[in-house]
């Protein structure tokens, strides 16, 4: 029976996941990849020590399948998107990678919105730029580093240069190009758009995701356990994944990815563009990925474990008690889920509201969570009034969680729907894997007959999204000022 090997590359973890041809995990593998912070705003990444992560995933994985690697049909990569990594004319990593997390460019990004580009940039390419939007943190090189700028050979996002690790290929997929410099309504590049941001930049090719764009080499073989010469497909941006591994890339549903990111995604059959999403490309040609997204989602949660608890394998079941108590009772304590970004202006920042002595760590936790519920009901709300929504399909490590999914259901207002899926992100390339590999006619095909299960709302928590809201309006002015330094 073929093997599909899924890549999935987040913020924090690597993982290399080995499904067979029913869609089935045999084996997982995981390394964490160490995020550099080496001056306020900065959130980078060794390229090198990546991919040794990325290779000892994949070995890893192998091994623990108990099956030979000539089984191995296909690979595909996916990964965090934004952020960027550059190589030099020789292919060499051009300094570290930027994460989709870094905020160095912010005032790149103010100065856009001052001038009319951002405007510009919204009718051209379907978005307004983001502090780590790839034309945000290039603009920024040029501007702060024009050593490193006038070397750039090639500007890749992070799945792409896991692909270039495997394959020796340099290139992209439809979904990563979109990130910032394609056409929103062609779909492809124009040689303006670079332009319109300041920017001379050399880009890369643009693949279908199912694509086979090489195959392992010897090198990469040696270090992976992968035989040379397997097939490598192109991939796709890992918030696309996502929605495609369960079954929410398509027209009529809100895909809600509850991880680092607050991620909420749809499917459009035509380029819809607002400054509350981005309208990027979808994996079909034809068809649109509009995408409401900020850093503002579980990572907050994953934020309050590292500093007030003891943390271990044991953590989310002590809490669950603690958490479910808090859900229970009346409360005032409130939080803004802001603390790694937002989706406001005016440099947003976290913090809890309404909090007396009475409270505890339940209660802190369950603002916690409702924070982050309540920040993609903003995202979601957005979507539905242009793209109508028969259902919401949601995924992450929240949506592992009854009881976590219970409160995205009262705090959206909306059914959602959680399917059995394990490692949906990897999952989503490995369906594009299987394309690639003639398994199946196209990444849509899934083998899987997917079991799911409805969450419908319990309670109703508008009066308490809407002083989130008011909260929201009121420490909006406040936000420049708690970040001067001279306060």
């Amino acid at each position: 029976m073929p093997l599909l090997i899924g890549i999935d590359c987040g913020l924090t973890v690597t993982k290399a996941v080995v499904f067979d041809e029913t869609g089935r995990v045999l084996a997982t593998a995981r390394r964490r990849s160490q995020q550099l912070k080496p001056a306020p705003r900065f959130v980078e990444r060794d390229m090198a020590q990546l991919w040794a992560a990325c290779a000892e995933s994949i070995a890893e994985a192998l091994a623990l399948s108990g099956r030979p690697a000539a089984e191995v049909a296909a690979v595909a990569a996916t990964a965090h998107g934004d952020g960027v990594y550059l190589l030099d004319g020789q292919a060499n990593p051009l300094g570290p990678g930027i994460l989709s997390l870094d905020s160095r460019a912010v005032e790149v990004v103010e100065a856009w919105g001052q001038d009319g580009t951002s405007v510009a940039a919204l009718q051209r390419t379907g978005q307004m730029p983001h502090a780590s939007a790839p034309s945000a943190l290039i603009a920024w090189i040029a501007r702060h580093q024009p050593e490193r700028y006038a070397r750039i050979g090639h500007v890749l996002a992070c799945k792409d240069w896991l692909t270039f690790c495997l394959t020796g290929h340099v290139g992209t997929d439809r979904t990563e190009a979109s990130t910032s410099f394609t056409d929103v309504k062609t779909q492809g590049y124009t040689s303006d758009i670079p332009a319109l941001f300041g920017l001379s930049i050399p880009l890369p090719d643009i693949a279908p995701c199912e694509a086979v764009v090489g195959r392992v080499t010897p090198q990469a073989a040696a270090r992976t356990g992968l035989l040379s010469g397997t097939p490598v497909v192109a991939g796709l941006h890992d918030v696309t994944a996502s929605a495609l591994g369960i079954g929410g890339h398509g027209i009529g549903t809100i895909a809600v990815v509850a991880g680092t990111y607050s991620i909420n995604e749809t499917v459009s059959p035509a380029p819809i563009t607002d400054p509350r999403w981005f309208c990027r490309n979808a994996i079909r040609p034809g068809e649109w990925h509009p995408m409401s997204i900020s850093p503002a989602s579980a990572a907050n949660y994953d934020w309050f474990l590292d500093h007030f608890t003891q943390g271990g394998p044991d953590i989310h079941a002590t809490l669950a008690p603690e958490i479910a108590a808090a859900l229970q009772r009346p409360s005032s304590a409130f939080f803004h889920p802001y603390l790694f970004g937002s989706p406001h202006p005016g440099r947003a920042s976290g913090g809890f509201f309404g909090l007396h002595g009475w409270h505890d760590r339940g209660d802190m936790l369950r603002a916690v969570l409702e924070g982050i519920a309540f920040n993609h009901r903003a995202h979601v709300d957005a979507l539905r009034e242009a793209f109508p929504a028969a259902q919401i399909r949601l995924t992450g490590g929240i949506s592992r969680n009854p009881s976590f999914v219970q409160l995205f259901a009262d705090a959206l207002g909306l059914p959602v729907t959680v399917t059995e899926t394990e490692e949906a992100a990897a999952w989503g390339a490995a369906l594009c894997a299987g394309a690639g590999a003639g398994l199946w006619p196209t990444p849509f095909d899934d083998p899987r007959a997917l079991t799911s299960r409805i969450f419908t709302p319990q309670q109703d928590l508008g009066k308490r999204y809407t002083l989130y809201g008011d909260l929201v309006q009121a420490m909006a002015p406040l936000w420049p000022r708690l970040e001067d330094e001279d306060v």
